[in-house]
């Protein structure tokens, strides 16, 4: 496990989602693009880098994207982006983000509706990607794929470095990490979830009584430290045992005291699942 000491709240997170980034992006004449809904750790990431789109969600009402921005939808989430009317796409790429970490989950459950993140005022560096994305869709060159992918991968690094600076909800995994004392915990859990973690150890970290560390990390997170550790340690011992490992070693691995101890949590989320 990385040293939560040498981490920050952004590789931390990183780290534990394992994104791999794939770019694509809409035929020159294509009006209109559909994603149909996945079952896979995967984010859709559609960058409107010029002009406008509507985006299209079953049952809601379409709405209009306006250029710079990007609109994250997760996999399980049927939607379409659509051209204006007598025009085809001005520059638009999308993305999938792969989450194959443990994490994945956690960051998931941030987007139960699709988001849409303005750019305006984005950092250098943000702008930087976008823009070389941008060149690259309107001005193919050898080597497109490769270079389109490894943008992508800056792309989706620069978007969550954004959405800790500018949070777009009350409270949420991106909250927690905005608040430094709040974000000292989650980067410690992230980076050591095996460790024994208790209430007054994550206070000490966040420099705060055990009350007003419970109730900040609540109010930010919108899940008190407990739960918030146990669904991380159920992600981390599930991830575990899908990748082959047996229940010994993703009971070691995610902090459950005994095997025993892990089936039971992973019998009652799978009659959670099925409820």
């Amino acid at each position: 496990m990385p040293n939560p000491n040498k981490l920050d709240r952004l590789s931390a997170l990183l780290e534990g989602l394992a994104p791999r980034v794939e770019v694509m992006h809409p035929a020159a004449c294509a009006t209109t693009v559909s994603f149909e809904p996945s079952a896979q750790r995967m984010l859709y990431l559609h960058l409107v880098a010029q002009g406008e789109v509507r985006l299209g969600v079953a049952h809601e009402d379409a709405v209009t994207i306006a250029a710079p921005a990007i609109v994250i939808c997760r996999a399980d989430m049927a939607h379409a982006l659509t051209a204006r009317p007598g025009t085809a796409f001005e520059a638009l790429v999308c993305a999938k983000a792969f989450l194959e970490g443990p994490v994945a989950p956690l960051l998931l459950s941030e987007f139960s509706q699709p988001l849409v993140v303005p750019l305006d005022g984005a950092d250098a560096s943000l702008n930087h990607v976008i823009r070389l994305v941008c060149a690259e869709v309107l001005e193919p060159r050898c080597g497109q794929p490769a270079l389109l992918d490894r943008a992508g991968d800056i792309l989706f690094i620069g978007l969550l470095r954004h959405l800790v600076a500018h949070p777009r909800t009350k409270s949420g995994l991106f909250n927690g990490l905005a608040d430094p004392r709040i974000a000292s915990t989650l980067v410690a859990m992230h980076a050591a979830p095996q460790d024994d973690w208790n209430l007054d150890t994550l206070a000490n970290r966040a420099g705060m009584s055990r009350t007003s560390f419970a109730t900040r990390f609540r109010e930010t997170t919108n899940s008190p430290p407990g739960q918030y550790l146990r669904k991380l340690r159920l992600s981390i011992a599930q991830r575990a045992v899908e990748s082959g490992h047996g229940l010994k070693r993703a009971a070691r691995d995610s902090g459950y005291d005994n095997v025993s101890a892990l089936s039971r949590a992973l019998s009652r989320a799978r009659l959670s699942d099925s409820a």
